[in-house]
């Protein structure tokens, strides 16, 4: 497993949400940033928890960590575990009176509750080797022979691509 972070939330060629998560610390994978496909309203609810932002009303993902801290459960961590047929899945682990569970979740699911709680979030080293895209389309100060790469790579992309 691979620890990493939300790098930032992207848009391809096709107009579809992106969620890049990098590696944290310098790993033999750090060159690689992991894509994962996900919603609109998922990629909202991840922007506002990053920008610390206020809303309204609650997100769902709000609503889920209001749960969680009312009923004295905590998230330990967000494991993005494994990809299979262009689908990715994943797992939050959490710390109840009752004892570690650990739930099946959508990553992007996870990955905003990870945010909006401190978890630190995990990727197993199979879904990165296979699914990571060079760091260098992804640099979050990219100049603009990089930029034009990176949108030149989202244009030839298919997530289909990513099959495990």
């Amino acid at each position: 497993m691979v620890q990493v972070r939300v790098l930032g939330i992207a848009l391809d060629a096709a107009g579809q949400h992106v969620v890049l998560l990098n590696p944290v610390l310098e790993h033999s994978d750090a060159h690689r940033v992991l894509p994962i496909w996900i919603g609109p309203q998922e990629a909202t609810s991840i922007l506002v928890a990053i920008e610390g932002q206020e809303v309204p009303r609650p997100l769902s993902h709000d609503l889920m960590k209001t749960l969680l801290d009312t009923l004295g459960a905590q998230v330990e961590r967000v494991e993005v575990t494994r990809i299979d047929e262009g689908t990715f899945y994943a797992e939050i682990t959490l710390l109840t009176p009752n004892g570690r569970r650990t739930v099946d979740a959508r990553p992007s699911d996870a990955i905003a509750l990870a945010v909006r709680t401190a978890a630190e979030i995990w990727v197993a080293d199979d879904v990165l080797n296979d699914a990571g895209i060079p760091a260098e389309f992804a640099d979050p100060r990219p100049d603009e022979e990089k930029l034009e790469e990176f949108k030149e790579f989202l244009e030839d992309v298919d997530p289909e691509d990513f099959r495990g």
